[in-house]
């Protein structure tokens, strides 16, 4: 082997990159210890370009497209070089290939709340955040204004300087615009577009556009979210008294439902019913009596009980009527009762006073 065959490894012949990663904006391509072929074959991909670096100097930004690597076509290196136009030696630069393509699904987001004014509520805190993406237009600018010698650059590198510059513009134009809260989210493509033109001038500075810029949410603290929620239900109950007509079939329904507690269920049930019955005329119990006098002195007051027949509450009876319901049969110990004073429904049974009518009765005939 000569001593040219030797010498001619450290030559590069081929310059190219394939970016096999999702987030490098700047690779870096090794010439350590290694001098360009005059001639050598340089490749630029869609998507990419290649900038020239010499001697701490920028020599050249290079497009897609197939280059030989020559004097003629090299004329900012050619001038720092001092070269002849028939120079045919090696050379030593350092190479950077530059993503151009777009870097997608980027996250923003407001660290703390932004403090505004509203319309309707007041002074609030806004909570946003949302996506954008991010293009290099500039390879030069970047190289020069973000990367430096970085030899491998990643959009992680850029991308919290981003959030910060998004973020300010973004409380600026939220705490101006005058949108009421309950409006926002009819009107974030506004805002993104607002937001998006207001940082344009700060990211060109960079080399950098933004083609695309979400906002995803806007949102209040949980507090005044949970009492929005309550104003919301509010406004969808509407009429309350037949709210607490509906909320007392569903729980006398969901009571038959639950074979354990059916009983006592079912006597909860139909005691708010009843209660809600009284309080006011409806399908569930007759219209308001109006206010009994006080018994007479010396006179003792005889107590009344409702009863569950055929699954509707009647009454009130007295004890002897309930004895003679009892004597047809259609009053048993497992009847609901409910008299002023008692807490919920109980079987007859279950009430001393009543559970003597069924221990007075005769036996049945025989045969």
């Amino acid at each position: 082997m000569s001593i040219f065959d030797i010498l001619g490894g450290e030559f590069i012949e081929i310059i190219e990159w394939t970016d096999d990663s999702r987030d490098t904006m700047v690779y870096r391509f090794p010439t350590v210890g290694k001098a360009i072929k005059y001639g050598a074959k340089l490749t630029v991909r869609e998507g990419q370009a290649a900038v020239f670096v010499h001697e701490g100097q920028l020599a050249d930004v290079f497009g897609p497209g197939l280059y030989l690597l020559e004097t003629n076509n090299l004329p900012v290196l050619t001038r720092l070089q001092h070269w002849d136009h028939g120079f045919r030696s090696p050379f030593k630069s350092e190479i950077y290939y530059v993503n151009t393509t777009r870097f997608n699904d980027l996250k923003w987001g407001t660290r703390n709340p932004v403090i505004c004014r509203d319309p309707e509520f007041g002074p609030v805190r806004l909570r946003a955040f949302g996506t954008y993406s991010m293009r290099v237009t500039d390879p030069a600018r970047f190289m020069s204004e973000i990367v430096g010698t970085d030899g491998e650059f990643t959009s992680d590198e850029i991308s919290f300087q981003i959030r910060n510059v998004i973020v300010q513009e973004f409380s600026r134009m939220i705490a101006g615009a005058g949108i009421p809260v309950l409006d926002m989210a009819a009107n974030t493509d506004q805002l993104g577009r607002m937001v998006a033109k207001a940082i344009e001038p700060v990211i060109a500075g960079y080399g950098l556009t933004i083609p695309e810029f979400y906002i995803e949410n806007i949102s209040l603290p949980e507090s005044v979210e949970k009492a929005l929620d309550k104003r919301s239900s509010m406004g969808i109950i509407g009429d309350l008294d037949r709210f607490g007509q509906y909320a007392a079939g569903e729980a006398m329904l969901n009571a038959s439902q639950n074979p354990g507690g059916a009983g006592a269920g079912m006597g909860a049930a139909m005691g708010a019913a009843m209660g809600m019955g009284m309080a006011r005329p409806g399908p569930w119990g007759p219209a308001a009596q109006p206010a009994a006098p006080p018994p007479l002195p010396g006179k003792q007051v005889e107590t009344v009980w409702h009863v569950a027949l055929d699954g509707q509450a009647q009454g009130p009876y007295g004890r002897g009527h309930l004895g003679r319901l009892a004597a047809d049969g259609q009053f048993t110990r497992e009847t609901l009762v409910w008299t002023p004073g008692q807490d919920g429904w109980r079987p007859a049974d279950d009430v001393p006073e009543l559970a003597q009518l069924f221990t007075m009765m005769p036996p049945p005939l025989p045969g």
